[in-house]
């Protein structure tokens, strides 16, 4: 007599009408309700986000006509497929704001501002590595239309259309979006992220702004940190020494306003977009999608995804009276070209 194995269900299906029946419908019924809630509260931070870069986005002061006309270069072979701003910090002689919607003055008339500060940034795609190359604005370079001068006159001279073409010729990259804020426009999103913490290498003094700096970590407000990334007398490497300052502010600049940018805080994402808002203008090709992406993208951004270097110099000397750097072209291009392909990142300092 053949035995019959049967397979049996562990655990045992519930009778019907038994209590397990029920308990089941209740487990699933709370699993459903939560995955409902997760996804509308997932729902609400996309909404949130999408209204917010939109409402803030709309703040923001356009450049019109910020690129040149005419031929531009091409995005070089093997691009990564991220994104190259140029930035510049205008030494404006008006009173009055010239950038950001708190604006009352121009940003731009022949001979009254130039360039103090001017920076490349290479944003790799997702925006979570950022490579910065700064070019001294004693260098020494072409200006399209006006022969060989320092790289702050182009913006003194047309503008940003200028500035963007000269930088373009001298590195052979494509910039994508523009950005400039002035000093007042320093000044005031310095104190609305409450002061950047700097760490002052050793005591300095510098005798054109008549100012002392203390060795030691600080949080400046928007004064002291304007005096202090301002300072070339009194450093032993002169302007390459306050370029090394200008890196170290905006590396720690960008780890406050990161900070403030929190999907989960709507309220201190508020005030950072809103700070940002009143002091820097953007070319007008920057949509708000794409402001929305920079936003997203900054928010994985570390201190140690951020990498600085300076454009590769030659030599100094005295051209006109002026004192003046030679950068090495040569050089200047392949590293960027390096760092736009993603294969070699530019040296930090």
């Amino acid at each position: 007599m053949s035995a019959r194995h049967e397979w049996t269900r562990w655990p045992p299906r519930p009778e019907p009408g038994s209590p397990g029946r029920p308990r089941r419908r209740v487990l699933r019924a709370v699993l459903i309700g939560g995955l409902v809630v997760v996804l509308a509260l997932l729902g609400l931070v996309a909404g949130g986000l999408w209204w917010g870069t939109n409402h803030y986005g709309d703040q923001v002061t356009r450049i019109p006509h910020a690129f040149p006309q005419g031929p531009r270069p091409h995005k070089a072979a093997g691009h990564d497929d991220g994104t190259t701003f140029l930035l510049a910090g205008v030494d404006s002689r008006s009173k009055r704001p010239t950038t950001g919607s708190d604006a009352t003055a121009d940003l731009w008339k022949p001979g009254a501002q130039r360039s103090d500060t001017l920076m490349l940034v290479h944003l790799s795609p997702g925006g979570r590595t950022a490579y910065t190359l700064s070019i001294p604005r004693d260098s020494w370079v072409p200006i399209p239309g006006h022969g060989s001068a320092k790289v702050n006159a182009a913006f003194s001279w047309g503008g940003p259309p200028l500035l963007v073409k000269t930088v373009e010729q001298l590195t052979g990259t494509r910039i994508d979006h523009f950005g400039v804020v002035d000093w007042h426009g320093f000044k005031s999103l310095t104190d609305a992220v409450g002061g950047v913490p700097v760490t002052v290498a050793e005591n300095a003094y510098d005798p054109e702004q008549h100012r002392h700096f203390t060795a030691g970590t600080q949080t400046m407000n928007g004064d002291e940190a304007l005096a202090y990334v301002r300072q070339r007398h009194g450093l032993p490497g002169g302007e390459l020494d306050r370029i090394k300052r200008q890196q170290q502010f905006l590396r720690s600049l960008v780890a406050q306003v990161r900070g403030g940018v929190r999907l989960t805080d709507p309220f201190a994402t508020g005030r950072t977009l809103d700070a940002i808002t009143r002091t820097v203008s953007v070319d007008s090709a920057m949509t708000n999608g794409d402001l929305r992406n920079l936003v997203l993208g900054l928010r994985h951004l570390s201190a140690s995804d951020a990498r600085f270097s300076t454009a590769p110099i030659v030599r100094s000397q005295m051209i006109r009276r002026q004192y003046a750097l030679i950068l090495d072209q040569e050089k200047l291009q392949s590293l960027w070209h390096a760092v736009e392909t993603g294969h070699t990142p530019a040296t930090g300092q």
